[in-house]
């Protein structure tokens, strides 16, 4: 290196250390005084207010009740509007040896539903099980398209069904995922004109094409019941399975026109991956339906399918038939721990003839995806989004898709 340049750097090299030593001192400084200011990142209005709902965990107050007392939301037939109302429900009483729920319900389409049930839940050490319940419906606008898979979706109408059963069961566990038993119960039906649009149903179809739309009556129900439950969750299953098989023997007691018997099996079976987070759940059901010499299924008991818990890319109650066969199927993952994402697929097929329904072609069919959102591992609300050939449909039900086939009611099922 040349003398000079070594003269220069020997020079400059004080100034430089200063200037360097006096830069960091600055930015220190600098540090200390924001460090001083520092506030907490707060969150915005709605965060706050969801941390307040976490915290003060509302959802689950809501959902849960307060000394037996809650609102019930939803738990009415697809159909109904948002519906809201009152509920009791204890299964504490003398030491949890009894229980008792009692509830009122009313929907923004007016309709109506009420219900009581009392029983004893752990008899014999918890080997068997009594109900007595009684359940009221006044719907005045379910839809009715015709019998039968070709029906029409154009052929819309609707009509008033109102009824009120008082049923009893009782069921005997000899192991705790093994429960066999029978029930019975008497059902008041009236079948009346229908509301708004569409037209009603008695102005276009003749009793021939919907039997019982013009003559009441009443029913007699008796028959056993079977189930196998080995579920991880009574309320958010992630594994396991629930087979369900309920034979009825409807006899009517006024116009002996009516009487029929059915056997109704369902299926629901849940694999887990990867810790549970993501499940397939699939879910299989059947019904077929006799009847003897001059008898006839009233149409407002026929198997239904269509709407938000069985093929949702269809409207609700669009096919209906003697007989029927479901199939559906999830993917379902957890993406965070109160909602789940959903892709399904459904297929299925109403008959009047038994030998149809166990060939599976023509089936009607339905893809889609949805969203649960999920308080204690129970649904609390979920949507769905189902597409197929007669277009696109959107479902907001506060109950699980799959549920519990009804056990010892005699109510059509496609009232609950």
């Amino acid at each position: 290196m040349p003398l000079w340049m070594l003269l220069c750097a020997l020079w400059l090299a004080p100034m430089l250390l200063a200037q360097t030593t006096s830069r960091a001192a600055e930015i220190e400084a600098a540090r200390d005084r924001k460090q001083q200011k520092l506030s907490p990142d707060l969150p915005d209005k709605w965060e706050r207010r969801l941390l307040y709902m976490k915290e003060a965990r509302l959802i689950e107050r809501f959902t849960f009740g307060y000394y037996g007392f809650r609102a019930s939301i939803g738990q009415m037939a697809t159909g109904s509007g948002f519906a809201l109302g009152p509920e009791y429900f204890r299964q504490d009483l003398a030491g949890g040896a009894l229980a008792f729920r009692a509830s009122a319900a009313a929907s923004t389409r007016r309709w109506v539903k009420l219900n009581t049930t009392f029983g004893a839940p752990r008899l014999f050490r918890n080997h068997a099980e009594w109900y007595v319940q009684t359940e009221h419906h006044n719907y005045n606008s379910m839809d009715y398209y015709g019998s039968g898979p070709d029906s029409k979706e154009e052929s819309r109408t609707n009509y008033r069904l109102e009824d009120t059963a008082i049923d009893t069961r009782f069921m005997v566990r000899p192991w705790r995922w093994l429960a066999v038993g029978a029930s019975g119960g008497y059902l008041l039906m009236n079948i009346g004109p229908g509301q708004g649009e569409p037209p009603s149903t008695d102005k276009v179809f003749a009793p021939a094409q919907a039997p019982g739309i013009d003559q009441q009556t009443n029913f007699w129900r008796y028959g056993p019941l079977a189930s196998i439950n080995y579920l991880d969750s009574p309320l958010g299953p992630r594994s396991g399975g629930l087979y369900t098989l309920r034979y009825d023997i409807y006899r009517d007691r006024r116009l002996h026109q009516f009487s029929f018997e059915r056997l109704e099996v369902d299926l629901q079976q849940y694999i887990p991956l990867f810790n549970k987070r993501r499940v397939i759940a699939l879910h299989g059901k059947a019904a077929a339906t006799t009847k003897g010499e001059g008898q006839k299924v009233p149409f407002y008991f026929q198997n239904v399918l269509g709407g938000a818990n069985d093929l949702r890319g269809f409207a609700q109650y669009r096919f209906y038939g003697d007989d029927m066969i479901l199939l559906n199927a999830e993917w379902r993952w957890e993406a965070f721990p109160a909602l789940d994402v959903v892709f399904f697929g459904d297929a299925g097929k109403v008959s009047d003839r038994s030998r149809d329904i166990v060939r599976f072609k023509d089936l009607e069919t339905a893809v889609g995806f949805g969203f649960r959102f999920n308080v204690r591992n129970a649904t609390f609300m979920r949507l769905d989004f189902g597409f197929s050939h007669e277009g696109f449909r959107f479902w907001l039900k506060f109950n699980d898709i799959y549920g519990k086939l009804p056990l010892g009611q005699s109510s059509p099922l496609h009232v609950y």
